[in-house]
């Protein structure tokens, strides 16, 4: 038997890319996986939330990977608008919270569960597009995880935090290294210890963990899957 048969996922943010790769990952290990992303379900609405996971049912496995940076780009602090600022907040912030709040009851009901967040390097350091609210939004995701960790382990439920480095994995990522050149791309990989860029697949490795048995008593952890760029 699989290591995840029987239980039920749902992952956000599975167009392409990371939550592909996540999606997948779980459903080859004998999961039930319900994905989605802004085209199917609107995950910074709370109505749509809550109906998604009440036509799911019971959920087991709750990966907030749903994010981005909603086709913005670096401008000044001065030039930021509210609206920009909040767009990207709610793709990533919001949408975490909106989905945590809906699958926990069912998870305290079954007497445990497992939530992985995906947040980002810029979380951790600062953004390398220099978006502010990105940074913001997912440094409050690690935030969040640390505390829905203490919050929820009373209840056998393990929360945690993915840091994801760099990946080409979706069309903002590759306009993003374009945007570097061959000079400032040799410098990005020259500043990762493995020297090589990430993919989505190690990402979905780490959730992998998480979501496994050989995690049932870590929780609350942030943990950079980079290669090694962010000892630098």
């Amino acid at each position: 038997m699989s290591e995840l048969s029987g239980k039920v996922a749902l992952v956000t943010g599975t167009a392409h890319g990371i939550g592909a790769a996540i999606a997948e990952t779980l459903a080859g290990l004998g999961a039930t996986v319900h994905g989605v992303d802004k085209d199917t379900v609107d995950v910074t609405d709370a109505a749509r939330v809550t109906a998604l996971v009440e036509r799911i049912g019971q959920v087991d496995i709750l990966v907030n990977n749903a994010g981005g940076v909603a086709g913005q780009v670096h401008s000044p602090i001065e030039e930021v608008s509210e609206d920009d600022w909040r767009a990207i907040l709610d793709a990533n912030l919001t949408s975490t919270f909106l989905c945590t709040r809906a699958v926990v009851p069912g998870m305290k009901a079954a007497g445990g569960g497992r939530i992985v967040n995906i947040s980002s390097g810029a979380g951790r350091s600062v953004s390398l597009t220099g978006i502010q609210s990105y940074a913001s939004a997912k440094a409050g995701q690690i935030g969040f995880t640390r505390q829905m960790a203490h919050e929820l382990g009373q209840y056998g439920i393990t929360v945690n935090c993915i840091a994801p480095g760099f990946v080409r994995s979706n069309p903002s990522t590759e306009k993003q290294w374009e945007s570097y050149g061959e000079e400032g791309q040799r410098k990005l990989v020259e500043g990762i210890a493995l020297r090589r860029l990430g993919t989505a697949q190690d990402i979905a490795n780490g959730v992998k963990f998480f979501a496994s048995s050989d995690a049932s008593w870590i929780t609350g952890q942030v943990i950079s899957i980079d290669g090694g760029h962010s000892i630098f």
